[in-house]
């Protein structure tokens, strides 16, 4: 199988996730003390962060192209990155590298579509909901795609603030059901969780409409991408 490049650390706490499943997903397929060839470059996400507010998209991408140049450089035979928002960057990032960079939003639009879901909430930093990026993604697939009308503020904070550091709080996943809730009477089937950490506040056991996790979805799909080379 090919060797799988990571570009994580926005944040670690997703891009340990990531790990977990694909390994998982090594014993699930392969059995016995198989594991997944990976190699990962975390990146430092604060002055990633700080980019983001200044809109220096340009120059985030110029970083993270350089990081999947070096993956590829190290072996790599496939490119991911682990984040939904800096799927912002995916252009620069596959153009960089002769190797597939495999698209967050690919696996889950497959997945909504198999499922036969024509109408889906998002979710995500204010940066997924408020720029196309994402979405467009999504729609050129034939689905409708919500975002929050209100409150997109409030729920950004909880994932800058408490879950890229692992803070889990009962009254930010009472916010998150309220917002779904909200989607939900506008029509949405299901939900995106489309951005990495949102997974540690909501699933399908307390989510009003069926939840779509992008990180185990993705995790998956790279896999099986590269068991398939």
């Amino acid at each position: 199988m090919k060797t799988i490049g990571l570009i994580g650390g926005m944040s670690w706490v997703s891009t340990a996730h990531y790990y977990e499943i694909l390994n998982r997903e090594a014993e699930r397929l392969r059995g016995g003390l198989h594991s997944a060839e990976v190699i990962v470059h975390s990146v430092d996400f604060a002055p990633v962060e700080a980019m983001q507010r200044a809109n220096d998209w340009d120059g985030i991408g110029r970083e993270l192209a350089g990081v999947a140049r070096s993956l590829e450089a190290q072996g790599a035979g496939l490119i991911a990155l682990t984040t939904n928002t800096m799927h912002i960057c995916a252009p620069q990032i596959a153009a960089a590298v002769k190797v597939p960079f495999i698209h967050i939003a690919a696996p889950t639009a497959d997945a909504l579509i198999a499922d036969g879901i024509e109408t889906v909430a998002l979710l995500g930093t204010r940066y997924t909901m408020e720029m196309p990026f994402y979405r467009a993604e999504i729609e050129r697939r034939g689905l409708r795609v919500l975002v929050p009308d209100v409150g997109i503020t409030n729920l950004n904070g909880i994932i800058y603030e408490e879950l890229v550091h692992n803070i889990v709080r009962e009254s930010s996943r009472a916010i998150y059901i309220e917002a779904i809730a909200r989607l939900a009477s506008r029509g949405a089937q299901a939900v995106i969780l489309g951005c990495t950490e949102i997974d540690l506040l909501v699933d399908d056991s307390i989510s009003p409409i069926p939840t779509y996790d992008t990180t185990d979805l993705h995790a998956k799909a790279i896999y099986a991408t590269a068991l398939a080379s």
